[in-house]
């Protein structure tokens, strides 16, 4: 097993399986970073995998597909604001009302659409390409890692630097974190919270619909139902587990691409039964937030001195 843990088809894995937690980890970070806790990932993700099959499948591209889910995303994204900002709707019960469409809805489109009901079998959907870089891809061990990833996997890379700076080079940045530290302020000096959490909102959504559609455009060929699988739920785990900055979001997305990646190996090995196998990423989630919380907790006592 550890042979298969040290080799470089492990981390080509586990670069796979961080890619969508990523894309909803960014997009956590961006909301929390303006004062809203996006629980809706997990539908916005849902909805953006169905919507990549459909749209890769009738305009016969994968960037077309790609452009459009990331820009129903922004408008999940605007439509969730309008609850929370406009309607005063709690923002937990408002996510969880849209995760709980999404997972039905899904369904519904889908069978409207081709009549399949689980799975997304007579959909001819277009994949996102992968990427072979012909230098990188002669270098041992790390040629096998990085030469060969789904193009989406570099655009979450890439994600990660342009967000920070984004956040932390740019007024509109700026303005972002000023409304997620204390709002009354931000407002004092002319900064309209309510657009800039719009704003945050909408990005956040773009980001989560990117990582939808790899799930079914990159990671697999094909929507199957609920196929998010909890991942939305382990991006905000990851994003406050990152302190809600793109580059600890990041790291911390790579530790749940371990998680699965070790899943995936235990399952082809047949060590354990394959249930327990499956709750490998959720049991890593759970136990990586009670180390975080306790440290914080230790933190916080040692500063007050007690």
């Amino acid at each position: 097993m550890w042979s298969a843990v040290l080799s470089p088809d492990f981390f080509s894995t586990m670069l796979r399986a961080a890619t969508p937690i990523l894309f909803a980890t960014l997009g956590a970070s961006i909301a929390a970073k303006a004062g809203i806790t996006n629980m809706a990932l997990e539908g916005m993700m849902l909805f953006s995998a169905l919507f990549g099959v459909i749209f890769s499948s009738l305009t016969q591209s994968a960037w077309l597909g790609l452009l459009i889910t990331v820009i129903l995303g922004g408008i999940m994204g605007l439509i969730l604001a309008f609850f929370v900002l406009n309607l005063k709707t709690d923002e937990i019960l408002a996510a969880v009302a849209f995760n709980l469409v999404a997972t039905g809805g899904t369904v519904l489109i889908m069978v409207a659409f081709s009549g399949d009901r689980g799975v997304s079998s007579s959909i001819r959907s277009v994949a996102a390409p992968t990427v072979v870089i012909p230098l990188v891809s002669q270098i041992p061990f790390i040629g096998k890692i990085l030469s060969g990833q789904n193009v989406l996997t570099w655009f979450a890379l890439i994600s990660v630097a342009v967000l920070h700076l984004f956040l932390y080079k740019t007024p509109l940045g700026l303005s972002i974190r000023s409304v997620g530290e204390n709002k009354n302020a931000a407002e004092s000096v002319g900064i309209n919270s309510r657009k800039i959490q719009y704003i945050a909102l909408i990005i956040s959504g773009a980001l989560a619909a990117a990582g939808g559609f790899y799930l079914s455009g990159g990671y697999m060929n094909m929507f199957t139902k609920d196929m998010s699988s909890g991942r939305g739920f382990i991006a905000l785990a990851a994003s406050s587990m990152g302190g809600n900055t793109p580059i600890g979001g990041f790291l911390v997305s790579l530790l749940f691409g371990i998680a699965q990646a070790f899943a995936n190996i235990m399952q082809l090995m047949a060590i354990m039964p394959y249930e327990i196998v499956l709750m490998v990423p959720y049991l890593a989630t759970l136990i990586g937030l009670g180390v975080y919380y306790y440290a914080q907790k230790k933190r916080k006592e040692r500063l007050s001195g007690k």
